[in-house]
């Protein structure tokens, strides 16, 4: 188990160094985020004391599961998956450091209400649906800036940049067209100089369309299966947990 995750995280690392540099950027500018749903906490161990710091959940169940075994070694924890407002409480007890779903005003006014409770701030993406599929949470692109305006009002919310799933196609032009579209947002989002607003990460890409991402612009990379290996459920079951059946 050891020697496989080991030696997956060196070939997506590999693959980042080699996309930033035939994007004429730094591989320093790239952060590989663990997708770790449905993965054990000590599976998850193996890559954190092999030096990796930044996961992600996407279920607040599985982040409290996890939490107790993975505290003792140092990392950053963020949360990818659809957020329901009745589990704000246990995003902020876990120890989540930035939700990179944030896709609502209704969310962000009860959780900037629970963090003023809690005398607490915590960093924020702005989910946006960039492959306008029914099947996917996130803000319209059109509301998008709307949002980050609304939002923004909320000191407690620290907007960080972007977040978006791609389109899941081999047509990687296809999938180019999502990055695009949220590289574009935050360069409008930037050019209005919003107040108390940084739009500094930009969260797309993952093991299949990493390149493209990076050459598009990404500043942070979602993999799981690539390094942990298959998961028994579909991606729908983790990405969507509203709009399917389970």
């Amino acid at each position: 188990m050891k020697e496989e995750i080991l030696r997956n995280m060196a070939v997506i690392q590999e693959r980042i160094n080699k996309a930033c540099i035939n994007s004429n950027r730094s591989p320093d500018e790239v952060k590989l985020l663990l997708a770790t749903k449905t993965v054990s906490a000590e599976r998850i161990k193996v890559a954190l004391k092999a030096g990796q710091t930044l996961i992600a959940e996407n279920k607040v169940q599985e982040l409290k599961e996890k939490y107790e075994v993975l505290k003792e070694i140092p990392h950053t924890n963020h949360f990818i998956g659809h957020l329901q407002t009745n589990k704000i409480k246990d995003i902020l007890k876990y120890g989540v450091s930035c939700i990179q779903s944030l896709d609502r005003l209704e969310l962000a006014e009860k959780l900037h209400q629970r963090l003023g409770f809690e005398s607490k701030t915590i960093e924020v993406l702005i989910q946006v649906n960039t492959s306008f599929e029914e099947s996917k949470f996130g803000v319209s692109p059109d509301d998008a800036i709307e949002l980050v305006q609304q939002v923004a009002q909320l000191n407690r919310l620290k907007i960080k940049g972007l977040m978006t799933i791609g389109l899941f196609s081999a047509e990687t032009e296809k999938v180019r067209l999502c990055f695009k579209l949220l590289k574009s947002i935050q360069q409008k989002i930037i050019a209005l100089n919003i107040p108390e607003v940084e739009m500094k990460e930009l969260s797309m890409g993952m093991s299949g369309d990493l390149e493209t991402a990076i050459e598009e612009g990404a500043t942070i990379i979602r993999i799981g299966t690539a390094i942990f290996g298959k998961r028994i459920y579909p991606d729908s079951y983790y990405w969507n947990e509203q709009k399917y059946k389970q």
